[in-house]
């Protein structure tokens, strides 16, 4: 069985690892918003599952931990999405002069 934790573990890692490149690749706050939400939101439950596993006496506080982050994460992040739509951001569209870093 810790070989499946194990690899939930690497599972949520490289999610968690391909949401920050996608926080620093990305041109704008909704782009990043998308790219940061679903990283944290598919990398910390796999690791959440994964150290399930590997700790079955954790297992209720995991999924008290797993339903916040379900709940907030999106809630967040259509929240920093509408403030930034209030103050008059707009979407990066691809003729944009500011290009990517």
């Amino acid at each position: 069985m810790t070989w499946i934790a194990d690899v939930l573990l690497l599972i949520g890692a490289a999610f968690l690892f391909l949401g920050a490149l996608g926080l620093w690749r990305m041109p704008d706050v909704y782009t990043r918003l998308q790219a940061g939400t679903k990283a944290v939101t598919l990398g910390s439950v796999a690791m959440l599952i994964g150290v399930g596993i590997e700790r079955p006496d954790w297992w209720p506080k995991l999924l008290l931990i797993t339903l916040f982050i379900l709940l907030t994460s999106p809630l967040g992040s259509s929240t920093v999405a509408r403030a930034a739509r209030v103050i008059g951001q707009r979407p990066w569209r691809a003729g944009d002069a500011k290009e990517t870093p």
